[in-house]
Formats: structure tokens, C-alpha cells, sequence
């Protein structure tokens, strides 16, 4: 693909990440966030968070599935970035419109509610991910980083049982989500055993030759 195709696809990549802050953006300034503002601005940044994890987690199986979009690797990095933008408004939307920046109610709710303890383990997986994340890292990781970052795959696991845990019994919102995170955790195994079948059967037919 060639460079300007590249270029306008990261710019249409980078409004749809923004899309979901924009229209927080507008919707507090011309009042239509709905009754419970802070209950819509936690929900909006918690989902963009997880549909944004999920997306950068498809792109490795999708390129295995289909080597014409290899070209997607490039938007990896930038997709968990956001993802990791929007995990910590959502973060900090609960410490300052819920907890109202007392740090030791924060501490008190983390004991308490369930909720609050996994989505914030889950940030904090997130942390050393977005730090990381510069090539300069990735050199001196090496081998280290790959390693470090497949806590991605714990993160986006604890994203969407936070997700279950803050809805009301019987509320199925989360199941869509639900089913696209195990269909991408899935994918990896189950590409690896049909390449592993693959293989073996090449190696029988070479083998009878």
C-alpha cells in the first residue's frame, strides 16, 4: 500500500478514535448528555475503551486470515493508545464526578465494590503497556516487550467483566462485547493448530515422496 493511502487511512483512523470524545464534546456543550451526565460520560469512555482493545486485538488473527491486510499492523500501536486514552478519562471520571477526588474514598470503594477494583486492576495492566509503547522501548525490551505485552489480553478480559459487574442483573448489554473478545482470544489457538495441521501434513506428503 502505498504511503498516501497509508497517510488518509491514519487520518480516518484518528477521527474515528476521536469520534467518541467529540460527541461527548458537543453533547456537554449543547446540554444533550441525557439526565445523568457523569453516568453517560463514564459509560461512553468504558465502551470506546473496550471496542478499541478488541479492535487492536483482531488485527494480528486478521492479518493471518488475510495477508491483503497486513498493512493494519500499523494501526496497532495507535489503537491501543487510545484505548488507554480512554481508560483513563473513564478512570478519572469516576475519581473526580463519583469520588469527587477524595482519594481515600477511592481507597474505601477499590475494598468495597468489586466493579471498582477490577476496572482498575485492568488500568493499571494498561499502564506499563502505554509506556512502553515507543520504538525506543521496544529495542531495549527486546523479546521482554512482546512478553509484557500480552497483559493486553488480561486487560481486555477484566474491561469486560467490569462491564458486567456495573450493569443491573439481567441487563445483556455486555454480551455482544463478550462474544467479540472470545471469538479474537480464540482466533490465536485456533490458527496456530491449523497451521500446526498444515505443517504436519506437508511434512507427511514430502516424507511419501
Amino acid at each position: 500500500m502505498s504511503n498516501r493511502k497509508i497517510v488518509v487511512l491514519k487520518a480516518l483512523v484518528w477521527l474515528a478514535c476521536l469520534y467518541p470524545l467529540l460527541k461527548l464534546l458537543y453533547g456537554g456543550f449543547f446540554g444533550s448528555l441525557g439526565p445523568d451526565p457523569t453516568r453517560t460520560i463514564t459509560y461512553c469512555t468504558g465502551l470506546a475503551t473496550i471496542r478499541l482493545l478488541i479492535i487492536s486485538l483482531a488485527i494480528t488473527p486478521l492479518r493471518r486470515l488475510t495477508p491483503m491486510l497486513s498493512w493494519t499492523i500499523r494501526f496497532r500501536r495507535l489503537l491501543g493508545l487510545f484505548a488507554f486514552f480512554y481508560a483513563s478519562l473513564h478512570l478519572l471520571t469516576y475519581i473526580g464526578l463519583y469520588s469527587y477526588w477524595d482519594l481515600r474514598q477511592l481507597g474505601t470503594n477499590i475494598l468495597k465494590q468489586r466493579y471498582v477494583l477490577v476496572g482498575m486492576t485492568a488500568w493499571l495492566l494498561l499502564l506499563p503497556l502505554a509506556l512502553t509503547s515507543t520504538k525506543g522501548s521496544i529495542r531495549r525490551l527486546g523479546k521482554r516487550w512482546t512478553t509484557l505485552h500480552k497483559l493486553v489480553y488480561f486487560a481486555a478480559g477484566l474491561g469486560v467483566v467490569h462491564y458486567w459487574w456495573t450493569v443491573k442483573q439481567g441487563v445483556l448489554t455486555p454480551t455482544w462485547i463478550t462474544l467479540a473478545l472470545t471469538l479474537v482470544l480464540l482466533a490465536r489457538p485456533v490458527l496456530n493448530w491449523i497451521n500446526r495441521r498444515r505443517q504436519a501434513a506437508g511434512e507427511r506428503v514430502e516424507s511419501s515422496v
